[in-house]
């Protein structure tokens, strides 16, 4: 497959600390990644670099084969990157219909499928809380807010970073079924999450990270029973 973004050779640093020891990474159209390893790893800090928040990088990163390494993040965003970060990201003075209706746009191509009423369809709590500030929202329904606010960009890949975190299960549950409908989609997903059993059950690929090298990569379904994941992940 041909691939939607591409990363090679990605080292990365927080001032002397060299976290990213040559990361290669690739997403191709349509294709749901899990993004897996242990705390400290450097999963989030491989996301922030294809994003272009972390300015000490090296390595090339292509969506659709443009060169994109030195890229800020509303130049990826325009490239057609979405991200829902761990923190959710939010604007808490906004309602929920401001939050949605800010970042809408159609795709690259034109596309509109992500309207304003097929969010509220895929959310129906967020719906019932239109009128309401982002900073007013349960920690489920930010989560919900964060991913229909990207969904209207109309992206190409959306990665999700940590996007079940914290949250009660019955909301852990929506918020999957919600992946599963973007994968369905056919939007490309990198997906970074604790729970690799639940990841490889929605990726076709996943990815391990140790110590900010790539130790394990594989079609999702063989690794995930594998005696060398359970040995990377300390599971």
């Amino acid at each position: 497959m041909t691939a939607l973004l591409d990363a090679s050779g990605i080292h990365a640093w927080y001032g002397s600390s060299h976290v990213l020891h040559g990361v290669d990474l690739s997403i191709a159209r349509g294709e749901t990644v899990g993004l897996l390893g242990r705390n400290g790893m450097g999963k989030s800090t491989l996301i922030r670099s294809l994003l272009g928040h972390v300015k000490q990088r090296e390595g090339r990163i292509a969506v659709r084969g443009q060169d994109l390494s030195r890229a800020a993040p509303h130049q990826m965003a325009r490239a057609g990157v979405g991200y829902v970060p761990e923190g959710r990201g939010v604007f808490p003075n906004l309602s929920v219909r401001e939050n949605l209706v800010m970042a809408a746009r159609p795709g690259r191509d034109g596309q509109q499928d992500w309207t304003f009423e097929r969010v509220m369809q895929t959310f129906p709590r967020l719906a019932e809380r239109l009128g309401n500030l982002g900073g007013q929202l349960s920690g489920g329904e930010q989560q919900m807010l964060s991913i229909g606010r990207v969904l209207m960009t109309h992206p190409d890949v959306i990665i999700l970073d940590e996007a079940t975190e914290g949250l009660a299960p019955l909301i852990v549950a929506e918020i999957w079924r919600v992946i599963g409908q973007i994968r369905a989609a056919g939007i490309a997903t990198l997906i970074v999450d604790r729970d690799y059993r639940r990841v490889a059950a929605q990726a076709d690929r996943l990815v391990v990270l140790q110590k900010g090298q790539v130790v394990l990569t594989g079609d999702a379904g063989p690794l995930a029973d594998s005696d060398a994941l359970a040995a990377c992940l300390g599971v």
